[in-house]
């Protein structure tokens, strides 16, 4: 969630449910004593094994797989002490609806506040489902918010794959200031950083067409030079996706995240008391309509009402820390 949680970009994309799965009910009561007397370690242990099975990216070709792991691990590594453990539950941390038919897991990690930093979140997700034609659609996203102490853009990627010869890849440096009103930032973070020359690298290749999305409130998020590109191959070309990725997607995407790293997440920008208070209130109303109008709609006929309101829970309790 710009936020992708699991990605804004995503709402076209589930086919619709021709039933609703229902979750297992879980006693509240016992849940919440669980909690209060889990251990330490035992927190540590259920964040490690919410980390392995996000890290896995069960369903994916190595190339994308490996794609994701190296830009979660790179993010983590590169923020270390800025970024606080993963708080979320085990059961939000993976989850999947009664049928089966769904998985996902997500991983967030908040900013470390006394140490001063500019990260509000970052978050990561997979989902896959599968579909009535007996296919399947897979999402990854890694998404990346900065807080108030920096105007700076944040971090997207978003790759929607919905069969072995189509994938939506979505590559952005979100702004969060009036580009017109701000020609600084958008020589700053746009031009000087040439990220229109990536996204024309990648729409040189031919099976890359241009994406657009049908949601007008998303075509306003997304920068100027966002990468949002469908990749289409013959069914007579095997592994020819998975090829563009690993060639192509891989190295753009990774060149992107160190621009975002470099210059947006460890530079450091002067911000008076007054746009700090507009960036807040912008970034804010970016997450309410997140979870409202994109995942709201979405989490309950993919994964049933109990599953849905768990998982949306957790996802305000980090949007609002």
């Amino acid at each position: 969630m710009a936020v992708t949680l699991p990605g804004i970009f995503f709402s076209s994309h589930f086919p619709p449910s021709s039933s609703r799965s229902r979750s297992k009910t879980f006693s509240s009561s016992s849940s919440s004593s669980c909690c209060s007397s889990a251990s330490s370690s035992q927190m540590e242990l259920n964040n490690e094994f919410g980390l392995t099975k996000f890290k896995e990216f069960p369903y994916l070709s190595a190339p994308h797989r490996n794609l994701m792991v190296d830009l979660v691990s790179t993010v983590e590594n590169r923020l270390g002490s800025q970024l606080l453990p993963c708080s979320l539950p085990p059961d939000v941390q993976y989850y999947q609806n009664q049928s089966g038919s769904a998985h996902a897991s997500l991983h967030t990690r908040s900013g470390n506040k006394p140490s001063h930093s500019q990260i509000d979140f970052i978050l990561g997700s997979w989902i896959h489902c599968t579909l009535p034609t007996g296919g399947a659609l897979n999402i990854t996203s890694l998404s990346a918010f900065l807080n108030p102490l920096t105007d700076a853009p944040n971090f997207l990627i978003e790759l929607i794959q919905s069969s072995p010869t189509s994938l939506i890849l979505i590559l952005d440096l979100p702004p969060r200031k009036d580009l017109v009103l701000c020609p600084d930032y958008l020589h700053t973070f746009y031009e000087e950083t040439q990220l229109e020359m990536r996204k024309q690298i990648l729409e040189k290749i031919p099976e890359v067409k241009p994406y657009t999305s049908s949601s007008l409130y998303i075509r306003s998020l997304v920068s100027p030079t966002a990468i949002m590109v469908r990749i289409e191959t013959e069914a007579s070309q095997p592994g020819r996706v998975e090829e563009i990725i690993k060639d192509h997607v891989d190295p753009i995407a990774k060149e992107v995240l160190g621009i975002w790293l470099d210059q947006c997440a460890c530079g450091k920008r002067e911000v008076g008391d007054t746009e700090r208070a507009i960036l807040e209130k912008r970034d804010g109303l970016i997450k309410i309509k997140t979870i409202e109008v994109d995942i709201g709609s979405n989490f309950p006929r993919l994964f049933g009402p109990e599953v849905a309101d768990r998982v949306l829970g957790a996802i305000r309790d980090v949007f609002t820390v």
